[in-house]
């Protein structure tokens, strides 16, 4: 290993898109789909599931303590617990990063809520919004910043954590890692890393533009 390069580009070239399941392209769009889901799974299951907990208090604690406990997990014990449930398949991975997109989606939709200025709610009460107005319109927009700071935790960690997999065959770009390792070639592995870390920087990028576009108010605070 120590007489490789760091990269062959020929080899990038040959195996970007060689029409197999292990082109890099191939593993690429297995990373996307299987990184980006669970953080839909968890903003579909976190949105009312935080407005529930905002609502009863009561409920918040043990929700909290649950996803805590399912964070505090290694990856690698969910997925294999779920193997012997779904076998080698992307639900194997898409499940336990879910939960771990609960973990922090949960508190960020609370605590988003939870910062909107009582002032702000009884002026549009007052406006003779009705509870479900009020919300559309004012209390999740004002929420949107705190959400999507944690919506950006759950992104960045998912495209980590996806990686993982490749020990159970599910890996998306991790597999090139476990390829690199067992052949003893820099390459794969190099390009494993490149391209994961320049999802996550997209990604992030991405929720910043979407965070801009959704709260117009901010910028226009910042340029009075």
């Amino acid at each position: 290993m120590t007489d490789e390069p760091l990269v062959r580009w020929d080899w990038i070239a040959r195996n970007w898109a060689n029409g197999g399941p292990t082109a890099i392209s191939a593993l690429l769009e297995n990373h996307v789909v299987m990184a980006f889901l669970p953080v839909l799974f968890g903003l579909v299951v976190a949105l009312p599931l935080g407005l529930a907990c905002v609502r009863w208090r009561w409920l918040y604690q043990p929700t909290a303590a649950l996803m805590n406990v399912t964070y505090s997990l290694p990856s690698l014990v969910l997925f294999s617990i779920f193997l012997s449930i779904t076998g080698l398949t992307r639900s194997t991975v898409v499940i336990p990063l879910t939960f771990f997109a609960l973990a922090v989606l949960i508190p960020a939709v609370v605590d988003g809520l939870a910062s909107v200025p009582d002032a702000v709610r009884q002026s549009a009460v007052a406006m003779g919004f009705r509870p479900a107005r009020r919300l559309l319109r004012v209390e999740l927009p004002v929420a949107v910043p705190v959400v999507l700071a944690g919506l950006r935790v759950a992104t960045v960690s998912s495209i980590s954590l996806v990686s993982v997999g490749a020990l159970i065959g599910q890996g998306g770009l991790g597999n090139l890692f476990i390829d690199g390792w067992q052949r003893q070639f820099y390459t794969p592995i190099t390009v494993g890393i490149v391209l994961i870390v320049l999802l996550a920087v997209l990604a992030d990028g991405l929720l910043v533009l979407a965070q801009r576009l959704l709260t117009p108010w901010s910028r226009a605070r910042r340029t009075a």
